[in-house]
């Protein structure tokens, strides 16, 4: 996937078509420390400067959304030191996309013990800001759907679709997802508003990342023809 570097929207250049919601997949984390002969959680501590910094483009480039996953409930089946290691991840990101002035939303299971609890105050309410930044944290597809089942047995006035009663329902539809790390999958990353996103992979591991290979998505998703299957 890789471009011209003459194809690739500048710093203040205007975008011919900007997604309007963009979804990160920053994948990596582990084998990015295991080549360094670090500690595997080490990984997500690097990964915390690239989303923020991430963060900060999608605001200059007009962006209006961005949803990236922190962790999910199948994560935490791993060794209790990684475990530890991304949750932390987790609420540093928070606290710097707070500071940036973000409008933070975080999405998942937050009964669980293993929820962060520092993260628990924007589960209810988005924060005011700018950029609507939504991150995925103890997060899994099966439970977003279990949650809507749940929610329309136990509400009076039940929402009017079944998105309405997601756990997820104030996420918006996704236009494009971006993974880093090289996997071809969406691993449970909100399906549903996945349903018609464009799906860009970035080879490099996510702690490297590059703002260039970012605008070479954009660029790439300058070319692609939207139809949401019509």
């Amino acid at each position: 996937m890789s471009m011209d570097a003459s194809d690739l929207p500048q710093p203040g250049e205007p975008l011919s078509r900007t997604p309007r919601h963009v979804g990160l997949i920053p994948d990596g984390n582990r084998r990015w420390a295991a080549a360094r002969g670090l500690r595997r959680g080490a990984g997500y501590e690097a990964g915390i400067g690239p989303g923020l910094r991430l963060l900060q483009v999608c605001r200059q480039l007009g962006i209006e959304e961005v949803s990236i996953y922190g962790f999910t409930k199948e994560n935490t089946r791993r060794p209790a030191g990684q475990v530890d290691a991304f949750r932390t991840a987790c609420v540093s990101f928070a606290k710097g996309a707070l500071e940036q002035g973000a409008a933070l939303l975080v999405v998942g299971d937050a009964a669980s013990k293993i929820f962060p609890e520092e993260l628990r105050p924007w589960t209810d309410a988005r924060s005011p800001g700018d950029v609507r930044v939504n991150l995925l944290a103890n997060y899994g597809w099966h439970w977003d759907l279990h949650s809507a089942r749940a929610r329309q047995a136990r509400t009076p006035v039940r929402p009017a679709t079944m998105f309405g009663a997601l756990a997820s329902r104030d996420v918006s539809r996704i236009d494009l997802v971006i993974r880093w790390g090289g996997r071809r999958r969406l691993s449970g990353f909100l399906p549903l508003q996945s349903a018609y996103a464009d799906f860009y992979i970035i080879d490099s591991l996510w702690p490297d990342m590059r703002i260039d290979e970012f605008r070479g998505a954009l660029a790439w998703y300058q070319e692609q023809d939207v139809t949401l299957g019509g």
